[in-house]
């Protein structure tokens, strides 16, 4: 319950100071330019979350940082456990980097303008139109240098041996764009909040960052079964790691 209560506060906390760091996001991008507004935004966002990582006792064994690709951005690709795989990853990764969202998110007050700040697309199921102009927009936050965060299998799955099939769509992305795809590992995530709701507890998670995938030096033929090589890359990593839990 202590748990619960200090990541409660620090997250109220950040959303109350929002009254004034939103309009001082939105002077800043209009006094100097638009991209110091996302750097501004994801400072204060990753720091927020390392904030709760630490109030939550998560103990993050992070791996595979240096197969990463430097100076470009990519498309981070991992399987989808808790709220947390977002939380944990924004604490990690550099800037800028945005996630894909479920539309129903870009409903909620306060939290739909720092995604936006902060460059995170919203996906809306239920529509194939709107599903592909997503995938449009994430291209061209690719093509600006920014990263792009991409749940494939679509949902959390409900556990970390029930990894759905991924949805290769999203993935074109990154080929369009022509940037490398990561795929990331992440172990026991759901342990944090979802296997214990609404109560949070100290946990160990494994985050892996697997060896790049760049559809570019694909042929036609591997392009084809590309989505289910990166699934089966995460598949077997979190098995390894699971071990060591």
């Amino acid at each position: 319950m202590f748990r619960l209560i200090l990541v409660g506060i620090i997250v109220s906390l950040y959303f109350i100071l929002s009254i004034i760091t939103l309009p001082l996001a939105w002077l800043i991008g209009l006094v100097m330019n638009k991209r110091a507004k996302q750097y501004f935004s994801y400072f204060l966002v990753s720091k927020t979350f390392f904030l709760v990582r630490l109030a939550a006792g998560t103990k993050v064994d992070i791996r595979g940082l240096e197969n990463i690709p430097k100076g470009q951005p990519v498309l981070f690709a991992g399987n989808h456990r808790s709220y947390f795989d977002i939380i944990l990853n924004y604490s990690i990764l550099p800037p800028l980097m945005g996630f894909v969202s479920k539309i129903e998110i870009k409903k909620v007050p306060l939290l739909a303008q720092w995604m936006v700040n902060m460059n995170c697309l919203f996906l809306d199921r239920s529509s194939p139109k709107e599903g592909l102009k997503m995938i449009h927009d994430g291209v061209d936050k690719l093509n600006q240098g920014i990263s792009i965060f991409i749940f494939p299998e679509g949902t959390r799955a409900k556990s970390d041996d029930a990894i759905a099939e991924f949805k290769g769509g999203s993935l074109k992305m990154a080929e369009k764009a022509n940037v490398p795809i990561v795929p990331v590992a992440i172990n026991n995530t759901s342990a944090i909040f979802e296997d214990q709701f609404p109560y949070i507890k100290k946990s160990h998670v494994i985050i892996e960052y697997c060896e790049p995938v760049y559809p570019d030096r694909l042929s036609r033929e591997e392009k084809k079964f590309m989505a289910q090589h990166i699934h089966d890359t995460i598949v077997a990593k979190v098995s390894a790691n699971k071990a060591e839990l």
